[in-house]
């Protein structure tokens, strides 16, 4: 994820007022909207709501939104490889991005361009001044952007990702013809409360009264089943509204009013892909009618979609994992993967996160796989610092035979971990979205590893 945290000199004049006439490119934007309220997040929906009034921002096509704790980005990359197999002109917005802020819009497949975004940053900029003023945080201000060239390119559909809980995310803002939430789990608890049902309860808000809700979550907290029906929402649940089925070669799925068998698996790597999967096939059932969708784009979007760091798995020598894993259920997840990769004689670990994350749970699960950790920094204040890291892992650890070290960024801990490796090794980089951008910002590296004429 590349930093915009140096200031414009420009943001402000003398007399204190903003003065973003002069800035021409989408770092200048990016920089002035960081430094434009007291807080990183501050949810809820009044000011933001406000201002896209002010833009009479809205939609002419149907809007599906994906809310969960994992699971989103996979979900919204399925659902726009299928449409555009289908032929329809799509609109994606997901965040947060990996390298480049662009890639949190993608219109037809492609991100957007940064000299889109300017005149819409500046669209925004207007509309806040307009009359009382409005302060806007960085998420909030580059949404409205987002949402301003995405109406200007008037897709046949529009797919939003969430970016923190649901009810009080600016995503919210656009009532969804088909909501979708994925797996829930503990994540972000000290702004969506600390449990399931609460968390739950913040992901329904994404529902909408006589409108179709997917939950693909195998098991939802009470609390999203009991706001479906408070709302009278269309609800379509995993398990009795459709079901899921596959061996080792194909899958199946089967709803109201619709079969697809033969299947082959979503090129999305991963055993969860299955219910990600799953949930998509429902809603495009639930949208048939605006949306229909033949049975060979189905086939065609599952077997092409692409998403990089949800278990990207790079081909060489050593075999490097990338994955954007960053909580419990995430990191669960990521430990089944690489445990049905098979056999590797030695595993290293490149790890950063942020410094609110549940770090015990996560490190004990994947600590038996893993025989050399190399901990990092992050270039965000928000990161844990990897001394820290390391010490929390040390708490926890049961393996005398495993090693650990820290490093000052992620390159350098690749680099480590590169020097270390074996060709017949594997080397996983997880954790936050910026330690897997730290390896892809300057492209996936062509490994080299120690004695490769072993």
């Amino acid at each position: 994820m590349s930093s915009t945290s140096s200031h414009s000199a420009d943001a402000t004049n003398a007399s204190g007022r903003t003065a973003t006439a002069g800035f021409t490119t989408l770092h200048q934007w990016l920089a002035y909207c960081e430094q434009l309220h007291p807080f990183a997040i501050e949810l809820g929906l009044d000011r933001v709501r406000c201002v896209a009034e002010r833009m009479q921002l809205r939609f002419a096509c149907p809007v599906i939104t994906v809310a969960g704790t994992n699971g989103k980005g996979s979900t919204c990359a399925m659902l726009e490889s299928i449409l555009r197999q289908a032929g329809y002109r799509t609109g994606l917005y997901t965040s947060p991005h990996l390298v480049h802020f662009e890639e949190r819009l993608r219109l037809s497949g492609d991100a957007v361009s940064a000299a889109a975004l300017v005149p819409a940053f500046a669209a925004v900029e207007a509309a806040r001044l307009q009359g009382e003023p409005v302060s806007l945080s960085y998420f909030e201000f580059s949404t409205l952007a987002i949402f301003h060239v995405m109406q200007q390119a008037a897709p046949d559909v529009v797919i939003l990702e969430v970016g923190l809980g649901g009810r009080l995310d600016a995503v919210n803002l656009v009532d969804a013809d088909c909501a979708i939430i994925t797996s829930i789990d503990l994540d972000h608890t000290a702004l969506l409360g600390p449990d399931r049902e609460s968390i739950g309860r913040e992901k329904a808000g994404i529902m909408r009264t006589g409108r179709a809700v997917v939950v693909s979550d195998p098991r939802p907290p009470q609390s999203v089943l009991d706001r479906a029906l408070e709302l009278g929402a269309d609800l379509w649940r995993v398990g009795a509204d459709f079901t899921v089925s596959g061996d080792q070669q194909q899958w199946g799925w089967n709803g109201r009013g619709r079969r697809y068998s033969g299947l082959a698996y979503p090129a999305l790597r991963g055993a969860n892909q299955l219910l990600n999967a799953g949930g998509v096939l429902a809603a495009l059932t639930a949208l048939r009618e605006r949306l229909p969708v033949p049975a060979q784009a189905v086939r065609s979007g599952l077997a092409l979609v692409d998403l990089p760091g949800r278990f990207q798995i790079v081909p060489g020598q050593p075999t490097l994992v990338l994955d954007v894993a960053h909580n419990p259920h995430a990191v669960a997840a990521l430990t089944a993967n690489l445990d049905a990769m098979g056999f590797y004689p030695t595993t290293h670990a490149v790890f950063g996160a942020m410094a609110d994350k549940d770090l015990m749970p996560m490190l004990a699960k994947v600590g038996p796989l893993i025989d050399h950790w190399y901990f990092t920094d992050l270039p965000t204040p928000r990161a844990a610092a990897g001394n820290d890291l390391r010490a929390s892992w040390e708490q926890q650890n049961t393996r005398a035979d495993a090693t650990a070290q820290t490093f000052a960024d992620v390159s350098e801990a690749l680099a480590a971990a590169v020097a270390a490796a074996d060709p017949a090794d594997r080397i996983v980089v997880f954790g936050s979205f910026f330690t897997v951008a730290g390896v892809l910002q300057h492209g996936v590296p062509r490994l080299q590893a120690k004695h490769l004429t072993h």
